[in-house]
């Protein structure tokens, strides 16, 4: 994994953790579902009411802070990319001591050597078993528009498989809205599995996908807050705008007859796109085209109704 250095962001304070597993006791558990933890009891009471599952009063591990935890029903949740950069990652290794080790994927950043885990194990350094290598960490910024308070919610994973598929998602809503302007997403928790040795190994993945918007919509540029938070009626607008308008005029001039201009003017009233102006156009040429077919054709003959003189 490259580096990927990032400038500090202002941002709002963090309301919680959307965590992909718990521990039981002192067990670590993985779960199929969100787990949300904050410090307020507010919020995870929030949560449960949204996505089920029931509140409870949980400690971490190496922690004498009492916090609260709802393991949801809910392996999908709606969130906003917010602006600025909203993803940092790196390779670590914690202890009960705390952080040990946090690499860029070329520097071990707090010795300030070359990767520890590549130089003893090389590029297949992530499929050790976990505590001999760094865990894969990203950290992703999120808004629940749907939880009270202007705060953030940090998603963390520590596969290594998700780490490419969020920097690459990231780095492309980021090209598109240069950081500015919020993004509507979904969070989902994926199972996946892959055979290696002969073994197969199943575990889950957060993927992080757009929700309610088109590659289109999201690169380019940045959306309204109103749309990121109702994605159906932005989809609708950018529909619109991305539709051109029919050239009505021109295509009256070139009808044949008064009753062409006549269905032009249908097509544009259907359309919603009516306007005093372009009324007094479109009459101004069915009038025309009624004074044209009054003269000779080109081979200098003239409508005429057909009377029978034998009466």
């Amino acid at each position: 994994m490259g580096s990927r250095l990032r400038n500090i962001q202002a941002r709002a304070a963090e309301h919680g953790r959307l965590r992909t597993g718990y521990t039981q006791g002192k067990r670590p558990m993985r779960s199929a579902t969100w787990v949300v933890t904050s410090h307020s009891e507010e919020h995870v009471r929030a949560a449960a009411e949204l996505w089920g599952g029931e509140p409870e009063q949980w400690q971490p591990l190496n922690s004498t802070i009492t916090q609260w935890r709802v393991i949801t029903k809910a392996a999908s949740i709606e969130a906003l990319i917010t602006p600025g950069d909203p993803l940092n990652q790196y390779n670590e290794m914690w202890s009960a001591g705390g952080c040990q080790r946090r690499c860029d994927g070329d520097t071990e950043l707090l010795s300030r050597q070359p990767c520890i885990c590549a130089a003893r194990f090389g590029e297949d350094w992530h499929q050790q078993k976990k505590g001999v290598v760094c865990s894969t960490t990203s950290r992703l910024n999120v808004m629940l528009p749907d939880l009270s308070g202007m705060g953030m919610w940090r998603a963390e994973t520590h596969s290594f498989y998700a780490a490419s598929e969020w920097g690459g998602m990231v780095d492309m809503v980021l090209a598109g809205t240069d950081g500015r302007g919020f993004v509507p997403v979904t969070l989902r928790i994926e199972p996946r599995q892959v055979i290696r040795d002969g073994q197969t190994k199943k575990f889950p993945v957060v993927v992080v996908e757009l929700r309610g918007v088109t590659p289109r919509q999201a690169l380019a540029g940045p959306m309204t807050a109103a749309v990121a938070l109702d994605p159906a009626s932005g989809s609708q607008a950018v529909a619109a705008i991305e539709a051109p308008r029919p050239d009505y005029l021109a295509e009256a001039e070139g009808a044949l007859t008064p009753d062409d201009v006549g269905d032009v003017y249908r097509r544009a009233f259907s359309a919603g796109h009516l306007n005093d102006q372009l009324i007094a156009a479109l009459k101004e040429i069915a009038d025309r085209k009624k004074e044209e077919a009054a003269g000779p054709d080109e081979d200098g003959a003239y409508d005429a109704e057909l009377v029978d003189t034998t009466q």
